[in-house]
């Protein structure tokens, strides 16, 4: 990476006094030495923070990654400057890894040796001096209304052509989970984190437990309880095959329905209907926030049923839905 992708700040924080502690030994296993500082780090990220599942993984893998190359530069992580870090990062850019991955990493080193400055086992943070390159601003995925449709049809009791479909068990649990996911802006975390105290047929809402264990109170509309009812009353019973669980979706084998198992669900239910591959879970939510927005909803409410903590973060669907405003003028326009 160049000079100019990352930059080096000044730091004007006094750095802490370091801990008396014994040195590193050697852990077997693929992150190699500093292990021990990766295990705490993670397990404080999950006590301390509530981080997610995925959030959790994700750090590790990163981290996993970096002391792996600390071990074949024989750095020791707790002595690495921030002049190693930017060559580490460097190899990344020179092997022209994505600048939203490079900026991963970096968030990731950020997290972990501001939490052994906190702890005493650097005596400064050498990453708090590094920024990463500049991200090009991309706007969300959405699907169009047909393709929502086409999707919302490939489990449905009907099918595209308005013909009866047989559902299975699954059918009806994968449309719930879809229909979910669509009306209330959900992410696939959340989803798979659902209870069944958190779902209220009678008033037709939902309590979902976001990032950082925030709660929020999301409206679902009469499809989506309608779909999700079905769903608890016909198929969940016949799922759980004798077992218990609180979580709302479960799988074929009657176990809390995992993040990845909802999200090869999607990819398979994508193919099915014949969209493009690319899209994700995620892309639900977009289109949840867009369609919201087009709908004239104002923007701080789009932004309490996301659950994001700024409002800029929510801004960006006004300019996507400016896009999409723009896109069917030049098309129905005589003059356009």
């Amino acid at each position: 990476m160049s000079p100019r992708q990352v930059k080096t700040r000044a730091s004007k924080k006094a750095a802490p006094k370091v801990q008396d502690q014994k040195p590193l030994v050697q852990v077997s296993g693929e992150s190699g030495f500093g292990a021990e500082l990766l295990d705490g780090f993670i397990e404080d990220m999950r006590v301390e923070r509530g981080a997610s599942v995925h959030t959790l993984r994700s750090y590790k893998a990163d981290i996993e990654a970096f002391l792996r190359w600390c071990e074949r530069k024989g750095i020791d992580p707790r002595e690495a400057t921030h002049r190693q870090l930017r060559s580490y990062l460097g190899e990344m850019d020179a092997a022209r890894y994505a600048r939203s991955t490079i900026n991963r990493h970096l968030s990731a080193l950020h997290g972990f040796y501001g939490w052994m400055s906190m702890r005493g086992f650097v005596s400064s943070d050498p990453s708090s001096v590094l920024s990463g390159p500049k991200r090009g601003k991309h706007l969300p995925h959405v699907l169009q209304a047909p393709d929502m449709e086409r999707l919302l049809s490939v489990h449905a009791p009907l099918d595209a052509m308005g013909n009866v479909r047989n559902q299975t068990l699954e059918d009806m649990r994968d449309q719930a989970i879809l229909e979910f996911l669509y009306a209330c802006g959900a992410r696939i975390s959340e989803a798979s984190g659902l209870r069944i105290g958190d779902v209220d047929f009678a008033s037709s809402i939902v309590k979902v437990l976001g990032k950082g264990n925030k709660e929020r109170i999301i409206p679902l509309h009469s499809l989506c309880v309608r779909t999700m009812r079905e769903y608890f009353e016909k198929a969940r019973p016949q799922l759980l095959a004798g077992k218990n669980t609180d979580r709302f979706f479960v799988s074929n084998r009657g176990n809390p329905m995992s993040a990845d198992a909802m999200r090869k669900m999607f990819k398979a239910t994508v193919r099915m209907a014949g969209l493009d591959e690319r899209l994700s879970p995620h892309d639900m939510r977009h289109t949840f926030a867009t369609d919201l927005l087009d709908g004239e909803a104002d923007l701080r409410s789009v932004q309490e049923m996301l659950g994001h903590s700024s409002l800029s973060t929510t801004q960006i669907y006004t300019h996507l839905s400016t896009a999409r405003l723009k896109s069917a003028h030049d098309q129905a326009h005589p003059r356009a």
